[in-house]
């Protein structure tokens, strides 16, 4: 739902509890980045390495939204279309990767898929509670919330997915949430890029000099 650009001037300031909540975030997502590539790349699991390139774009989006925190919507909303792009991307890349699984890929490690994705669950839980305050925003505060909210429900279909994978022995579990990853990558992307196409349409431009008239009025 977009905002108003009235509404999203009054909630898109330099708020440092907004720009304290990004910090955390920042940090949590950066760390929690290295541990589910290295864990879903040893364990063979392509959720999990989905789960991680979506901690990998959700740092680099913080650390974009700190950069215009206090800046005037315009930019706000550019660097919202960015992310919105960013996110997009990461969910094609995630479904070629699912595709390509289904055709060549292994059975993952239970085991580890079940511990890393609990643990990132935690994490985007802990992430999306402290940025729920600011859900209603302008598109870049809203781009923040729609990142953390789909990573907690990624995680937890990376949980469930591991216990497929245990059940059946089988790959398909682990396949089925990177592609459900994808969906909720694209379409995250695709609603965050509406809302700031809607912004830049209704952020004051600056006003024209009419150098004409100037010359006229000056004789």
């Amino acid at each position: 739902m977009a905002c108003t650009s009235c509404a999203s001037d009054k909630t898109g300031t330099n708020d440092p509890r907004w720009r304290r909540a990004l910090w955390i975030a920042l940090a949590i997502n950066g760390a929690m980045f290295a541990i589910e590539i290295v864990a879903g790349i040893t364990g063979g699991s392509k959720a999990l390495q989905a789960d991680a390139l979506d901690f990998f774009g959700d740092t680099a989006n913080y650390a974009i939204s700190l950069g215009v925190a206090g800046m005037a919507l315009a930019w706000r909303a550019r660097a919202a279309m960015l992310k919105g792009a960013t996110l997009a991307v990461l969910g094609l890349y995630v479904l070629i990767a699912a595709g390509w699984a289904a055709l060549h890929g292994t059975v993952p490690h239970a085991e580890m898929m079940g511990i890393v994705g609990v643990v990132a669950l935690i994490a985007n839980l802990v992430v999306a509670i402290m940025l729920y305050r600011f859900r209603s925003g302008d598109a870049n505060m809203r781009s923040v919330w729609i990142c953390s909210r789909n990573d907690a429900i990624g995680n937890i279909a990376v949980v469930l997915a591991a216990g497929g994978v245990f059940g059946l022995n089988s790959a398909w579990p682990d396949i089925l949430v990177a592609a459900l990853m994808a969906a909720l990558g694209l379409a995250g992307g695709f609603q965050i890029m509406r809302q700031a196409q809607a912004e830049l349409r209704s952020s004051p431009r600056p006003a024209s000099v009419d150098l004409r008239g100037s010359l006229h009025g000056s004789r």
